[in-house]
Order: structure tokens, then C-alpha cells, then sequence
């Protein structure tokens, strides 16, 4: 009897340490069709540092506004025309709707924004109103050097909290400040991605330099603005990379589609924010399978341009400058 007990014990042993070894398998079998679908519906996080188009739509998010920058909706898919390496390609794909928004705010808190950062900060909450339910924001904020101040939320009052108790201090870190913000990118949800530069301009602090920042934009498929909150051209008393700020900042935003906003009267700062707010709202986004196949990694250029209905005065066009093509 003993025996039998003994015997019997010994398989449900064994019963029972099969089905433990199986249930990993099982839950891995279940949770497969959730990972496929994730990487179906969700941009690829590769940990290679250049952000590629890896399929083959090209997605291009374009600006357009009149002679008096007012932005300009209502055009169709036959008012655009798409252009790579001066090759003209089909559009495809055609959208005006307002998507969520993935944006990082780059904040300067150098000591030359001491009289100009209370204003900075109200332009910071005015952009942050124009929000969506689903849309995502972090802050950098730089000075000596560049931190991450706010991961990824989607809570405007945490925002506003942490950017309340930031301090003025120190040199000028802006280079560091974009690519950390770039950086930081990588980590997020939607797929229409942009900084917002607020900063009183010129670099004399980054680790980086210039170049390394353009082809790290160049790189990531991210739309920067910039609101460069300067003194009067008669007030100006910098160094020379102070000097070149504005012309850096106008630069770096053209790269993408984006824009550069001057501002030199500190009370039109909030509009100036709600404005770029409104513009990431009312976007086109082209659309295109290029002509040419070959997956060579690289540097192709775009350009749009316009078919314009009969009537409107000439038009401007914002649109990134290119992308790098696929490697394999």
C-alpha cells in the first residue's frame, strides 16, 4: 500500500512539473499577436541611434502660409506636388487631420534669460494649453549643462509645476539641450514627434557642436521650432556665438519643416507659443513611394511644392529638407 502511495506520489510530481515547465510557453504563445500588433501600429525603436524610414511610404508633415503668415487649410491632394533628388513622385497618401502630438519643450535657463524668463515660462503654459487629450510632453531644461527636468506625461499642471520651481543660472548649454531632447525622442508614443526651442539664443556651453546637431536631425525624423527670444538689435552686446544664435536656430528648424519665431517684445511671447501650437494643429501630410528602390542609407532630398487654386496670392511652403533611405 505504502508502495502504491509512493508510486503515486512520484507521478503527480512529475504531472505537476510539466505543466509548470509548459505555462511560460503558453503565456509566450498568447502574448506573441499583441507584440506583432504593437510593432504593426507603432514607429520601430531600434537602438541604432539614425532614426530611418523603413518602409516604403514617405511621410512628409508640410506648413503653408500666405504673404502675411496666416497658415492656409482647406487644400486637397492636387494642390501638392512632391519631389526626391528633382525626381517627381506620386502622392499617395494625402491627410489634413490633427493627430497626437509627441513634444518636447527645450527650456533656457541661462543667466542671460533673467529678465525674460517669467515671460518665457507663461509662452511655455500658453503652448501646453493648445494640447490634445492625447498628446505627450517632456522638458529640458539647460543651462551649464542639459537635464531631463519631465519624462513623458500628459499632465500639463505636472508640467507647469516643474517648470515653476526652475531657476536662472550659469552659461548657455543649447546644443546639449536639442540633443538630449532629441535623445529623449526615441522613448516616444505617437508618431508625429517636435521640439519647441525657447531660448534667447547662441551656444557658448555644449559639449556637442554644430555639426554634430545638424546630423542628428538630419537623422531623427523629429520637427523642431523655436521661439528666440532676443534683445533689440541696438542692445546686443555678445559673444560671436551669441551672434550667430538666431541664424543657428532658423537653420535647425528648416531642416525639418519647422520654424524659427524672433521675438523681441517679451509680451508677444504667449502668442507667439499658441501660434506654433495652432500650426503643429493644422498641418498636410504627403505622402509618397519613392522612384527609387535602392536601400543605400543614403541622404535623399524632398522638395514640395505647390499647385495652388486659381486666386491666392503666392504661397509658402514648409517642408523637411530629406531623409535618409533604408539600409537593408
Amino acid at each position: 500500500m505504502k508502495a502504491n502511495r509512493s508510486q503515486l506520489r512520484a507521478v503527480y510530481t512529475a504531472l505537476l512539473t510539466c505543466v509548470l515547465l509548459a505555462l511560460p510557453v503558453v503565456a509566450q504563445k498568447a502574448s506573441q499577436p499583441k507584440a506583432q500588433s504593437k510593432q504593426q501600429t507603432q514607429p520601430k525603436k531600434g537602438t541604432d541611434k539614425t532614426i530611418r524610414v523603413d518602409v516604403d511610404l514617405v511621410l512628409v508633415n508640410v506648413t503653408v502660409t500666405d504673404p502675411f503668415n496666416r497658415l492656409v487649410t482647406g487644400l486637397e491632394q492636387e494642390n501638392f506636388r512632391a519631389q526626391e533628388d528633382n525626381v517627381e513622385q506620386e502622392v499617395v497618401h494625402f491627410s489634413s487631420e490633427d493627430v497626437p502630438v509627441s513634444i518636447g519643450v527645450i527650456f533656457d535657463l541661462s543667466s542671460s534669460m533673467s529678465n525674460k524668463v517669467d515671460k518665457a515660462r507663461q509662452a511655455a503654459v500658453q503652448f501646453y494649453k493648445t494640447a490634445n487629450p492625447q498628446d505627450e510632453f517632456f522638458l529640458v531644461s539647460f543651462a551649464d549643462r542639459a537635464q531631463l527636468t519631465s519624462r513623458f506625461t500628459q499632465s500639463v499642471e505636472e508640467l507647469q509645476t516643474r517648470m515653476m520651481y526652475t531657476s536662472v543660472k550659469g552659461r548657455t548649454a543649447l546644443l546639449d539641450g536639442i540633443y538630449l531632447g532629441l535623445s529623449q525622442m526615441r522613448g516616444a508614443h505617437n508618431a508625429k514627434r517636435a521640439l519647441l526651442i525657447i531660448s534667447d539664443g547662441g551656444d557658448n556651453h555644449s559639449r556637442y557642436n554644430e555639426s554634430d546637431i545638424k546630423n542628428f536631425v538630419k537623422e531623427s525624423d523629429v520637427q523642431l521650432y523655436a521661439i528666440g527670444v532676443y534683445d533689440p538689435i541696438a542692445f546686443r552686446n555678445r559673444t560671436p556665438e551669441e551672434m550667430n544664435g538666431p541664424s543657428l536656430l532658423t537653420e535647425l528648424t528648416e531642416m525639418t519643416g519647422g520654424r524659427a519665431f524672433p521675438v523681441e517684445n517679451l509680451n508677444d511671447l504667449p502668442d507667439t507659443a499658441a501660434k506654433i501650437g495652432m500650426e503643429l494643429r493644422n498641418q498636410y501630410v504627403l505622402g509618397y513611394r519613392p522612384s527609387n528602390r535602392a536601400r543605400d542609407a543614403k541622404w535623399r532630398k524632398i522638395k514640395v511644392k505647390l499647385r495652388p487654386p486659381k486666386g491666392l496670392p503666392p504661397l509658402n511652403v514648409y517642408a523637411k529638407s530629406g531623409y535618409y533611405a533604408p539600409s537593408h
